[in-house]
Formats: C-alpha cells, sequence, structure tokens
C-alpha cells in the first residue's frame, strides 16, 4: 500500500524516483493499492494526476476516503463540508442536502481558496445546529496538519475537533488511520495483513493506523515527515527509508534474507 501525498507526489511535483520505484515494484511481483487521506479531488483526477507525473496505474487501484464514505453512508441525506471536486463521488451513493441532515460530513482543506468558502463561520455554525439534531458526525480523516509546497498547513482535523467539542460528541472517522479503511484495502489486495506493507509520510496515520491490524509499516523521510515526530511515535515504523525510491531494494534485501 503507497500513500500519494508526501510520497508519490507532493503539490503537484513528482517526489524524484517515485514512477520508477512503482514500475520495479510491479515488475518484481508485488500487488499495489494507492491509499489516501487526499479529501478535495476525485479519484479521477488524482488517477489522471499521477499518470501525467509518470505514475502509472489504474483509476481503480486508488482507494480514497471520499468513496470508503459515500459507501458507508450509502442511502443517508448528508450535509457535506467538503471541497467541490469530490462532491460527484459522495452524489453516487448519498443525497446532498443542505439541512434535514442524517450525517454532517467534513472533508479535507485545500491549498485553494476554496477552503476558505467552504469552513465559514455560517458553514460551521449550520453543522453544528444539524449535530445538535441528531445527525451523525463523521470525517473523512482528522488530520492536524499537511505539508505542501509552501510549507505545513492547517488542515480539517482543527474544524473536526471544534465541533465535537462544542457539540459534545465525537467523530466517526473514515480515513486513515481508522481501521475500516485499511480493511477495504486490504480487501481490495485479497491480502493477508501479515503480507501487506504501508508506505507512508504519517507516522501516525499511516504506520501507526496499519500496524494496528498487523501490517508492516515504512516511513519515508518525504512529504510530512519530522524527526521530532517520529521519536516520539508509539509504534514506531519497522523501517525508515529518504524516500519511495529506496523501497524495491528494501523489499528486495527483505525477501533474499527470507530465503
Amino acid at each position: 500500500m503507497l500513500d500519494i501525498d508526501g510520497v508519490l507526489q507532493l503539490s503537484g511535483v513528482v517526489i524524484p524516483g517515485a514512477p520508477q520505484a512503482v514500475e520495479q515494484l510491479r515488475s518484481d511481483g508485488h500487488r499495489i493499492r494507492f491509499v489516501t487521506n487526499n479529501t478535495v479531488r476525485a479519484r479521477t483526477q488524482l488517477a489522471v494526476g499521477l499518470q501525467e507525473l509518470g505514475v502509472e496505474l489504474e483509476e481503480d487501484e486508488i482507494e480514497t476516503t471520499p468513496i470508503a464514505a459515500a459507501r458507508l453512508l450509502e442511502g443517508k441525506r448528508v450535509l457535506a463540508l467538503t471541497m467541490s471536486a469530490i462532491r460527484d463521488d459522495l452524489a453516487e451513493h448519498v443525497t446532498l442536502v443542505d439541512d434535514g441532515a442524517d450525517v454532517v460530513l467534513i472533508g479535507g482543506a485545500d491549498e485553494t481558496d476554496e477552503t476558505g468558502a467552504v469552513f465559514t463561520w455560517e458553514n460551521l455554525n449550520r453543522a453544528f445546529a444539524e449535530i445538535r439534531g441528531g445527525a451523525r458526525l463523521v470525517c473523512l480523516h482528522k488530520n492536524r496538519w499537511w505539508q505542501t509546497g509552501r510549507g505545513p498547513l492547517l488542515d480539517s482535523g482543527a474544524f473536526v475537533a471544534g465541533l465535537e467539542y462544542a457539540a459534545g460528541v465525537e467523530a466517526e472517522v473514515v480515513g486513515k488511520p481508522s481501521r475500516a479503511y485499511f480493511e477495504a484495502a486490504l480487501s481490495a489486495l485479497d491480502a493477508d495483513p501479515e503480507e501487506t506493507t504501508m508506505v507512508g509520510d504519517d507516522v501516525e496515520a499511516d504506520v501507526g493506523g496499519a500496524k494496528a491490524l498487523g501490517l508492516r509499516g515504512i516511513l519515508v523521510r518525504t512529504g510530512k515527515f519530522r524527526e521530532e515526530t517520529l521519536a516520539a511515535a508509539d509504534p514506531q515504523p519497522d523501517d525508515v527509508i529518504d524516500s519511495i525510491a529506496d523501497l524495491p531494494s528494501l523489499l528486495a534485501s527483505r525477501s533474499q534474507s527470507r530465503a
């Protein structure tokens, strides 16, 4: 399982060696699933963007949190505070509404001005009222921040935490590090946890979430990697590598050692 943001690309710029690493992994016989907490682009957009960066993949190899949430909330009335790009993915399974919601769904922040139009005081108050009226609070992820080409930016976890505090509820998390998200990816790969490796730049959401299910966790020193976060992490990753470019050789050496 390969994370996308911070592992394969960062703000639309490819991580050096990423396309070649994916190609080598396939050549070595590894089945691949691209798993992402990206909640601002539709799966089709993600696939096209990666293909344009030279990464060979099919759209249905990508596991996204909006699609996972849409399946989870099938048939529900949903007030969605999300970026507009993913609303079509959601609308295939749920009814998007402005009031009378069964569920309030919080998506992620973006680098564009659209974030300011989504997480307004008015919209957050509307979400608060729906939750107080009995709607479930569900979030695509609860990330505190994310790494961009401009540096670290605040993510939507802050708004989720605010709604939890104000409404006295606990949000259901759909994306990484939730158990359901990793189980869906394992099912798509038809793989057992003990034979699967998760590669990411987030030691909590990627590595911690994966290891909780028995997967191996590999952390890359690209994206949002920070030495101090790694030092404090529990559990620790099984391996730490400079970038995904080093992954094929690491897996090959591990395979040889088992042989």
